[in-house]
């Protein structure tokens, strides 16, 4: 039923790895394909030999043109249902599709505005006005979430005369944080943008659940928060996580952070950012992430529970509201979740298995996860290709 082609490989090193992919995605040691694009994810194991995996795909499979990224962790699920995710071991997952040919453009790296957009692409984002695209950023840049918001605008989704939607995430490593976008790179963003006629349905899931209400920044400085609806900022953080967790505030850490309401969502999404600094004299908190004064505040607390029913929630709603049956679909999770989050490492993909069970599913986990034109953490986000 699906026209997009999975592959695996869990080989120690890059040559056996990229034979591996080649020979799955071709069904044969001797065969091209007719597809021009591909994904391909890696974990950082394999990061200093990306470069050379690439070009082996390109040379025996026929595939043009390839995206991906690295990650501490990749994610699949094959086309039969069976799935899994690797952590801290050598590990490559690819996908590929014929059906896209023709109907998509390479994004090259920007790095600090949308203005190092090139003619050519500028010129096919004009002439045929794609409503998205699959972006992956490196994460030292701190450029990269100013750009996925101005790259969204550069796109337009005409049926719906809103912005251009974007997914993807940000690449994960011990190392070197290595993006593929046709040639192997680093520093920015890029990916690959697609046209109208490619039909593709999107959710996004949280891992964490609100501890209080909503508060409203009344003054700070840089990422500092001073005071949240006229009170001490620690008054009031206090008051929302509880008696026992504000006695002894060396247990929040990973398990208490800030969040942010989307506003106008009607699923109630929230970007959630770390809490780097507790001042107790002055009362002030440090946000990891940028504010402003006015912006909406609250507190959310790691919830292994609530992000499994979440999952559920967002895969199963995904589902029903589909037009026709997926061909394949891109998951792009927090580095923070997978076994960290739901107790065993492949439990993540096997929920998803469970509802949607019979696509080729290939993603990596990431050090933030890129749904509409935000860059979000400790979420999860599906695009299925119909």
């Amino acid at each position: 039923m699906t026209s997009f082609s999975f592959a695996i490989s869990e080989a120690d090193d890059w040559s056996s790895a990229a034979k591996e992919l080649k020979t799955a995605l071709t069904l044969g040691p001797n065969q091209r394909l007719n597809a021009k694009l591909g994904w391909l994810y890696v974990t950082d194991t394999l990061a200093a030999d990306f470069s050379s995996i690439v070009t082996h795909l390109k040379q025996t499979t026929g595939v043009d043109s390839w995206v991906g990224s690295v990650g501490m962790g990749v994610c699949w699920q094959d086309s039969a249902g069976r799935s899994g995710e690797a952590f801290g071991r050598a590990a490559a997952v690819a996908m590929i599709s014929e059906h896209l040919t023709g109907s998509y453009h390479m994004l090259p790296k920007l790095c600090k505005s949308t203005s190092e957009i090139p003619g050519d692409t500028r010129g096919w984002i004009a002439a045929t006005k794609p409503p998205l695209g699959v972006i992956h950023g490196d994460p030292m840049n701190e450029k990269v979430p100013s750009l996925i918001e101005a790259l969204s605008t550069e796109l337009e989704n005409t049926a719906l005369e809103v912005p251009g939607f974007l997914v993807g995430g940000l690449s994960s490593s011990h190392g070197a944080h290595y993006q593929l976008a046709g040639t192997v790179m680093s520093g920015g963003l890029s990916g690959v943008l697609f046209a109208p006629e490619v039909e593709v349905a999107t959710g996004l899931t949280q891992g964490y659940s609100p501890v209080g209400p909503a508060h409203r920044i009344t003054d700070c400085a840089e990422n500092v928060v001073i005071t949240l609806n006229g009170e001490s900022a620690l008054k009031v953080f206090k008051n929302d996580i509880g008696e026992v967790l504000a006695k002894d505030l060396s247990r929040i850490g990973g398990y208490i952070h800030a969040a942010f309401p989307i506003a106008g969502s009607d699923t109630g999404d929230y970007t959630v950012r770390n809490l780097v600094g507790i001042d107790p004299e002055r009362g002030w908190l440090a946000i990891g992430g940028n504010i402003d004064l006015g912006d909406q505040l609250m507190f959310v607390r790691r919830d292994p529970e609530g992000a499994h029913e979440d999952l559920v929630r967002m895969v199963t709603e995904l589902s029903n509201r589909l037009s026709k049956p997926p061909r394949g679909g891109l998951y792009f999770s927090c580095v923070a979740r997978g076994p960290n989050l739901f107790g065993h490492q492949g439990r993540e993909m096997e929920i998803i298995g469970e509802i949607l069970n019979d696509i080729p599913v290939v993603g990596f986990f990431g050090q933030g996860e890129i749904s509409n034109n935000r860059l979000y953490g400790y979420t999860g986000v599906l695009a299925l290709f119909l």
